[in-house]
């Protein structure tokens, strides 16, 4: 199971989210049985030192050994590379603060090439999620502690990922299909592609 994680290392961002409880997400990822790669590309502005900091921490995550290999950081981040990303990953995560995301364009690429989204419910996703196209991050809950909305949606994050996408993604029938994955997948193009468009850009 590949998840994708790329974009600009701005704070509210949260790249660092689900390195929260770094023991669980190594549990998560390193179960020989349904094992998981987490893939993150990605450059902060110049100006911006806190954007930094947060790349230097997930780089950090990369390098720890308990990895297993299973977190990658992909140098060099550019539209070319976005291109490969949004096609190849099984999942495209998305963890921004609420309310701060305007849009979220990358996660409508990856839906257009069959990739199921995991994402706070705000910008895009808000519109277009419907419990059956892929999966939610937290709820609408508006906080004032940054803390508190934080540790309840990387616990949101672990939960899911456990209880949900992986055991969807390896459960399989005789023929090795994961038939309640390609039925995401399917009402994910059903309803994101037709709905969320350049077309509609232009128009609005």
């Amino acid at each position: 199971l590949t998840i994708g994680f790329a974009r600009r290392f701005a704070t509210y961002k949260r790249a660092n989210l689900m390195f929260r409880d770094f023991d669980r997400l190594m549990r998560l990822i390193n179960n020989p049985h349904t094992p998981v790669q987490i893939i993150f590309a990605g450059k902060a502005h110049p100006a911006d030192e806190p954007g930094k900091l947060l790349i230097q921490q997930v780089y950090r995550a990369v390098k720890d050994t308990r990895s297993g290999g299973r977190l990658i950081f992909l140098e060099d981040y550019d539209i070319n590379l976005a291109r490969y990303l949004v096609q190849g990953v099984d999942v495209w995560m998305n963890t921004p603060r609420r309310p701060n995301e305007a849009s979220g364009t990358s996660g409508m690429k990856a839906a257009a090439n069959g990739a199921l989204n995991f994402s706070v419910l705000d910008g895009w996703w808000r519109e277009g999620y419907n419990g059956k196209n892929g999966w939610a991050i937290g709820t609408e809950a508006d906080y004032t502690d940054y803390e508190a909305q934080d540790a309840a949606d990387a616990q949101s994050i672990y939960e899911t990922l456990e209880k949900q996408i992986i055991p969807l993604f390896y459960e399989r029938d005789i023929n090795k299909i994961p038939l309640g994955w390609v039925k995401m997948v399917k009402e994910d193009l059903r309803t994101l592609t037709p709905q969320f468009s350049l077309r509609r850009m232009l128009k609005e």
